[in-house]
Formats: structure tokens, C-alpha cells, sequence
């Protein structure tokens, strides 16, 4: 797999504030990454950041080669980055229907492989919600609606911030499974949650925040054959 996102000394700030510590982080083409840690040690910071919506940014990022530090959020969504937010960002007064084809285009390299049909296949929930506000749909259907609309852009790189937090555990097992399929799909991902576990099974690395830096990176196996680090960084 060849290299999509590059990360080098990364320093972040709010304000007078630093958030990210010098980070460095290695993403490739289809490649799905789980971003871990407690609460407050940077997760979020680091994917709004890549995202470009953290100002003050040090260091280098580099999407497919090219820089992107200093460019705007809406310039590296076009560069081929979706983002679902912790929250998910559903637009309450537009219908299911509407608030996917909105985002609707072309990825970086003209492809088009996700579709309003291709989305409703994998999310057969969204199409019986099709006509009903996004304010009408439960916290799972949001999640939905709210991971479709990224894939509708057809992107290299998806950043999915709390993928399953809040959710019932069967709409949870739904979330894991189109993962699975983005992951087939060949679209690489960044994914936080506090499930460690049913992210080690879909992903390829495991990544350990603290303290705005990166304390862990290795294979899920390497970490499951290291109980102390996920007793020090998650207390589990």
C-alpha cells in the first residue's frame, strides 16, 4: 500500500494552549487505523487538525505528498478527506435523501463508486428513513446518515470521531460492519472509540494517545500481547 497521509512533528495549539506534542503518524491507502486513549489526551484535536480546522499548526502534514498545513478545511475535503464528527452533524431540517446528495461528488481522482443507491445498500435503515427529517432519526441513524454522507464524497481518507459512543449495541455491530466494507473498499480510515476491542478486530493499528502524544503504535496483536499498556493508557 502506498503512502496517502504523512505526519511529522506535529504541534497544535488553542490559543496559548498546546495540544499536540511533536506527533508523528503514518497513514496509508486503505489502511484503517483505531486511535485510543482517555478522554482530553488529543484524539479529536489531532483529526481537526488534520481536517484543518486547528489554526495554529506546526510541523508538517502531507496528503498523497502534498502539504497541507496551511490549507483550508474545505481544500482538503476536495483532496480526497471526509470527516463524521463527534456528534455527527446532521442537518435536523433536511431530509435523509438531502442530506446525502448534498455532499455528492466525484473523489480526488474522479471516482464515483459510492452513490446514493450504493449508500442505501449498505445502510438499508437510511432508505426506509429516506423522506423523514434528520431530526426525526434515532442517535444510530444519525451515525448512519452521518458516515453515508462522508462516504458520498467518494474519499481516500475518512476520520471518524467516537464511531459508536452512545449507540445500542446492535446498531454498534452495524457501525463495525461498514467499516469492515470500507475497509474493503480501499478507502483508508481513522477511527476513535472507546470500544478497544471490537476495534482490534477490524483494525490494522492500534494507536495509544496521552498527553498529545503518540505512546503506542503496533498491530492489534502486539498490543493484546501487551496488558500493561492498556492498563496504563485505558485502565482496562
Amino acid at each position: 500500500m502506498s503512502m496517502l497521509l504523512s505526519i511529522s512533528g506535529l504541534q497544535s495549539f488553542y490559543g496559548v494552549s498546546q495540544a499536540l506534542y511533536g506527533l508523528d503518524l503514518e497513514v496509508r491507502r486503505g489502511e484503517q487505523i483505531a486511535l485510543i486513549g482517555r478522554n482530553g489526551m488529543g484524539k479529536t484535536t489531532l483529526m481537526k487538525s488534520i481536517m484543518g480546522f486547528i489554526a495554529d499548526r506546526r510541523g508538517e502534514i502531507r496528503l498523497a505528498g502534498a502539504s497541507t498545513l496551511r490549507s483550508a478545511p474545505e481544500d482538503i475535503a476536495r483532496a480526497g478527506v471526509a470527516y463524521v464528527p463527534e456528534g455527527r452533524g446532521v442537518f435536523g431540517s433536511l431530509s435523509v435523501v438531502e442530506n446525502l446528495t448534498m455532499s455528492a461528488r466525484a473523489g480526488a481522482a474522479g471516482q464515483r463508486r459510492w452513490t446514493l443507491d450504493r449508500v442505501f445498500e449498505v445502510f438499508p435503515r437510511l432508505h426506509q428513513r429516506r423522506l423523514n427529517g434528520g431530526h426525526q432519526l434515532s442517535g444510530g441513524e444519525q451515525q448512519m446518515l452521518s458516515i453515508g454522507r462522508a462516504l458520498m464524497t467518494n474519499p481516500d481518507l475518512i476520520l471518524l470521531d467516537e464511531a459508536t459512543e452512545g449507540l445500542a449495541p446492535l446498531i454498534a455491530q452495524e457501525i463495525w460492519k461498514t467499516l469492515g466494507i470500507i475497509r474493503e473498499e480501499g478507502i483508508a480510515t481513522i477511527v476513535v472509540d472507546k470500544d478497544h476491542r471490537s476495534l482490534s478486530r477490524v483494525a490494522d493499528r492500534m494507536v495509544i494517545m496521552a498527553k498529545g502524544e503518540i505512546v503506542f503504535d503496533d498491530a492489534p496483536a502486539a498490543l493484546a500481547a501487551r496488558p500493561e499498556i492498556l492498563e496504563k493508557h485505558l485502565g482496562v
